[in-house]
């Protein structure tokens, strides 16, 4: 037994959840009950289509709305929620509703499965998650409703009203609509556009953060450090993105803000991106790069990660202390913040180079979004998913995989290490 805890540390716990929930979901995807009458599904697709929706990507290799029943649609929705979660915290949801207690190691595999620093108080924190996510995604819902109704009856209203909220708030673009047009025939509605971003926002900016900002009523004063962090992060990114795409692209400007929210590994469209340029192409590649924050729906290396990047450059280059809010940075933040930048560069460096070689008929730019979309799970797509080849899908979905986890969980699957226990003299090297 001792030999077995060993072995499943909760690293290793973690990945093995996500890997079976996304085995059974693309079980529950080939059943007859699941797929539309005269629509073929070969595995791999639905395979991919569980991958993307447990790991709330949003790529799709088959338009959810045209191959799936209403059935086939509400997995999908419940992959998308309970990988939006996360497993393990689904899991502590479960074992705390039939009054059972968990123990120090359950604690521990929660604490990393929602990339959190601290175990205390987390069985307070599951329950406010799970509030949280209930309260956001009904909202989100009615309020949607309000549109979609125009269009579609009451009853199809109201589910395409619930999948879409739960898809938002979960920073998963997947859409119902059919035909691969995603929310293209509502790119100038405000109140949908408008809904459909503070989803996204709230979702993205994490749990934690929420959490905090309504428990201290909204004063910044009163907000921690990593709250601070974040918020800032990312305003200072949605409205950069949105300059910048609205600079590069003959869209509104409520467009080039929803794709500079979208971007941050939502995966929602309101305009067609197999139009836009490279400028405006590589902009968005950026901001997938980036991603959300920490404790959040979404993937990318995180805003605290490019945060802490930038304080320790700035840092180095002016000779002073690493600080930020007139608190110190934590030691080791800015190793890292660098290791794990490193591991997702090398991720889409891979990952690109392997799909050129798998699809040579793909461009460079449009391999290089597919990559980073998939990486920072966003689901974005210049329109080439469907025509990938089988080993380009699977690639994909390992790299989708890799994103949902966290680069740093993946290397400490494989394998972890207490430390050195022989020290050695301190050599020198020329830097720069």
């Amino acid at each position: 037994m001792s030999k077995l805890s060993k072995i499943l540390t909760p690293a290793r716990i973690i990945a093995l959840g996500f890997a079976a929930l996304i085995l059974i979901g693309s079980l529950l995807l080939m059943m007859p009950f699941s797929i539309k009458e005269g629509v073929h599904l070969d595995y791999i697709d639905a395979l991919y289509t569980s991958t993307s929706a447990v790991c709330v990507t949003g790529l799709i290799a088959v338009d959810v709305g045209d191959t799936f029943t209403r059935v086939g649609q509400v997995v999908v929705m419940l992959l998308i929620q309970l990988g939006g979660l996360g497993v393990t915290a689904v899991g502590t949801g479960i074992i705390l509703a039939v009054g059972k207690k968990i123990t120090f190691r359950g604690l521990t595999v929660v604490k990393e499965g929602m990339n959190l620093d601290s175990a205390k108080d987390m069985v307070r924190f599951i329950r406010s998650v799970f509030l949280t996510t209930l309260a956001f995604e009904l909202t989100g819902a009615a309020l949607s409703f309000i549109v979609f109704v125009r269009d579609y009856s009451v009853g199809e209203a109201m589910f395409i009203s619930l999948f879409h909220s739960v898809a938002a708030f979960n920073n998963s673009g997947f859409d119902i609509l059919g035909n691969y047009q995603n929310l293209i025939p509502y790119q100038n509605d405000i109140l949908l556009n408008l809904v459909t971003c503070a989803l996204i926002i709230f979702g993205g900016i994490g749990f934690l953060v929420i959490r905090e900002m309504f428990s201290t009523r909204f004063r910044w004063k009163k907000f921690s450090m990593h709250t601070k962090v974040v918020l800032l992060t990312t305003a200072a990114l949605l409205l950069s993105g949105t300059l910048l795409i609205k600079a590069t692209e003959d869209i509104t400007w409520l467009g080039a803000f929803f794709f500079s929210v979208s971007s941050r590994t939502a995966g929602f469209s309101t305009f067609p991106l197999g139009q836009f340029t490279n400028a405006g192409l590589f902009t968005i590649t950026i901001l997938m790069f980036i991603g959300a924050s920490p404790g959040s729906t979404g993937g990318g290396i995180k805003t605290t990660t490019f945060f802490t990047l930038l304080q320790g450059i700035k840092a180095s280059a002016t000779n002073r202390a690493e600080k930020a809010f007139r608190y110190s940075m934590p030691r080791d933040a800015f190793k890292k913040a660098a290791v794990i930048t490193l591991i997702a560069l090398g991720v889409v460096i891979t990952g690109t180079y392997l799909m050129i070689i798998m699809d040579p008929y793909l461009r460079l730019v449009d391999a290089l979004f597919e990559v980073v979309s998939a990486f920072g799970t966003v689901g974005l797509s210049t329109g080439i998913t469907p025509t990938l080849s089988l080993g380009s899908k699977l690639l994909s979905i390992f790299i989708m995989y890799i994103g949902r986890l966290g680069p740093m969980t993946i290397a400490t699957v494989w394998h972890f290490s207490r430390g050195d226990r022989v020290f050695y003299p301190t050599g020198n090297i020329s830097i720069g």
